[in-house]
C-alpha cells in the first residue's frame, strides 16, 4: 500500500510517499480502507517533535510509528475473528493518536477503540474531521466544569479546536465571545458565537468584560495577558504549552488556588466521547469546519499550509484508491 512515511523528526519535507506492506489484522482489530484523513496540529507536533513531551510518546531519537494521521474515515476492509461489532463494507470514522497510521491507504485499529459508524446523514468526507479539534475542545470545556450560561471567550474561533469549542459551548448554553478575523466572522456567527471580536483591529485582552473561562485555542496569548479578563474564580486554558512551558507551570502553581487558575488538561478521547460527538453530529449540533482538501501526494503542501497559520477549521487529506 501507499503511505506517507517519516523516519526522522523535522520540517514538512521529511515526509515522503513509499510503498509499504499492508498491516496485519489482529484478532481484535478492524482493517480500515482509509478514504479521508486530516493534516492537523497533532500530526505537525509529532512530526516536528520540537517539544520533548512529544518524543517521550513517539520515540526519543526517531519515530516509533512512521505513518502519521490521527483521524480518519473510510470503509471496513477486514475484521479480526474476535470482532463482531463491525462488518466488511461498513463506513466508519475514528481517532488514533497512539499508533496514528491514517496517512495511508489502510490502517488497523482495535474494534473497542475510538472507531464508530459514521453519523447518519454524513459523508465520509464530512466525517473525517469530526474528532481531532473537537476532542481537545471537549477536554478543555469539561476540565473547567462550567455552569450553564457561563461566559466564555474563545481565542482562535476559526481553527479546528476553536470552531469545535464554539459549537460544544453552544450545546452547554454558554454565552460565547469569539475572537476571529473579520473575513470569517460570518462563519463564526453561524457556529453559534454571541459576540465576535476582530483581532486585526482590536486587542481582545483589553475588553472591559470578564469571563468564567478563556480558551486560547491557538496558543498565541498568555495567562498574564488574559488574567484581567477572568472573573475571581475564572479559568484560563491554552492549547499550547506556552513560552518555556509556562502554562504547565502555572497549572501546577495555581492548582489549589481559590482565585484565577490555569488548567492544562491532558486530552483523551474515549469510545463514549466518540459516540457523544457522533450524536451531536447526527442532530447537527456539531459539524466540523472544513477548509481545504489535498490529495495524499501533496501531503507536504498540506503540512506547510497547516503550519502557515492560514487555515480555517480542518484540512482534509484524500486517500486515492485504484
Amino acid at each position: 500500500m501507499i503511505a506517507a512515511i517519516y523516519r526522522r523528526y523535522g520540517p514538512a519535507d521529511v515526509v515522503e510517499l513509499q510503498t509499504i506492506p499492508l498491516p496485519l489484522v489482529k484478532p481484535d482489530e478492524v482493517l480500515v480502507q482509509v478514504h479521508y484523513g486530516t493534516v492537523n496540529r497533532t500530526d505537525c507536533a509529532f512530526r516536528s517533535a520540537q517539544h520533548v513531551i512529544n518524543r517521550l510518546v513517539s520515540g526519543l531519537i526517531r519515530p516509533r510509528h512512521p505513518v502519521l494521521g490521527c483521524e480518519f474515515s473510510g470503509v471496513v476492509a477486514a475484521v479480526g475473528h474476535r470482532v463482531h461489532q463491525f462488518r466488511v463494507g461498513e463506513e466508519v470514522f475514528g481517532y488514533d493518536d497512539g499508533k496514528f497510521g491514517a496517512h495511508a491507504e489502510y490502517k488497523t485499529i482495535r474494534a473497542t477503540g475510538t472507531i464508530a459508524p459514521i453519523p447518519r446523514g454524513f459523508t465520509l468526507r464530512e466525517a473525517a474531521a469530526l474528532t481531532e479539534g473537537s476532542h481537545y475542545a471537549l477536554s478543555h470545556i469539561r476540565a473547567a466544569s462550567l455552569q450553564r450560561t457561563a461566559r466564555v471567550l474563545v481565542n482562535g474561533a476559526t481553527g479546528a479546536i476553536g470552531s469545535a469549542a464554539v459549537q460544544l459551548l453552544r450545546d452547554r448554553q454558554a454565552y460565547i465571545v469569539a475572537v476571529a478575523p473579520k473575513a470569517h466572522q460570518h462563519v463564526v456567527k453561524q457556529l453559534g458565537a454571541d459576540q465576535i471580536i476582530d483581532y486585526e483591529s482590536q486587542d481582545f485582552t483589553r475588553l472591559n468584560e470578564q469571563f468564567d473561562l478563556v480558551i486560547d485555542a491557538v496558543g498565541k496569548s498568555s495567562f498574564r495577558a488574559c488574567k484581567p479578563l477572568l472573573k475571581k474564580h475564572g479559568i484560563y486554558i491554552s492549547s499550547e504549552l506556552g513560552k518555556h512551558a509556562e502554562n504547565l507551570i502555572f497549572s501546577i502553581k495555581t492548582w489549589k488556588s481559590n482565585r484565577q487558575r490555569v488548567l492544562f488538561p491532558i486530552p483523551r478521547l474515549s469510545q463514549e466521547d466518540l459516540l457523544y460527538l457522533k450524536t451531536l453530529a447526527e442532530t447537527r449540533q456539531f459539524s466540523p469546519l472544513i477548509d481545504q482538501e489535498f490529495p495524499l501526494n501533496e501531503i507536504v503542501s498540506a503540512y506547510r499550509y497547516v503550519e502557515s497559520g492560514q487555515k480555517i477549521g480542518n484540512v482534509l487529506l484524500k486517500i486515492p484508491h485504484s
